[in-house]
């Protein structure tokens, strides 16, 4: 039910997303839905939940393979901060997980969604800063290139790159190695997408 949850709220964000969108999504009742889980905005919180998990779990995975190599974590050398950004770059290819992040920041209107994302941003910085003995300015940048990833995941630039340079070069700059696990993911939201419209 929460994946069929997470392709359903990817697609049309938490306001444009109903409980019968995800019902159909997961091939069941709109009432089951809402006897799962209450409401649309407690479903929703925990997709937001479960996409956070995953990405505090991806950083939290690759700090201890670092941390168990000789040298280890070293804030100051740029292929720590390459890998620590890999490890998320890889999580590009479940592009649902990202826009559900994204969908859960843009959506702090909404008190009890609000409250989770602001909490969700602090455990983060809290992460990349306790992990990595980062100043607050290095996790201030990697956080930003992170979320400059979301954006162009949420306007579908990898799929258009190449339909402007200036778009084309921010994405090859910004996505690196896995520009093609973007394009993949990406566009497998637009085909679900277009035959849940269809």
């Amino acid at each position: 039910m929460l994946a069929a949850a997470s392709r359903a709220f990817a697609r049309g964000g938490y306001a444009g997303t109903s409980t019968d969108a995800v019902a159909k999504e997961a091939g069941v009742s709109q009432p089951y839905v809402v006897r799962m889980f209450g409401s649309k905005a407690e479903l929703f919180r925990e997709v937001f939940a479960r996409a956070l998990t995953s990405i505090v779990a991806a950083f939290d995975e690759e700090l201890d393979r670092i941390a168990a190599e000789p040298g280890g974590i070293d804030p100051q050398s740029e292929d720590f901060w390459s890998r620590l950004g890999a490890s998320y770059g890889e999580l590009i290819s479940d592009g649902d997980l990202l826009l559900v992040m994204m969908h859960g920041f843009s959506a702090g209107g909404t008190p009890e969604i609000g409250a989770q994302a602001r909490a969700a941003m602090s455990e983060i910085y809290t992460q990349i800063r306790t992990r990595t003995g980062c100043t607050p300015e290095e996790a201030r940048e990697f956080i930003a290139k992170g979320m400059l990833l979301n954006v162009l995941l949420a306007m579908q630039a990898p799929e258009h790159f190449d339909e402007d340079p200036a778009l084309a070069e921010l994405s090859e700059c910004a996505f690196g190695q896995t520009l093609d696990a973007a394009i993949s993911g990406s566009a497998a939201i637009m085909n679900a997408a277009a035959a849940a419209r269809g």
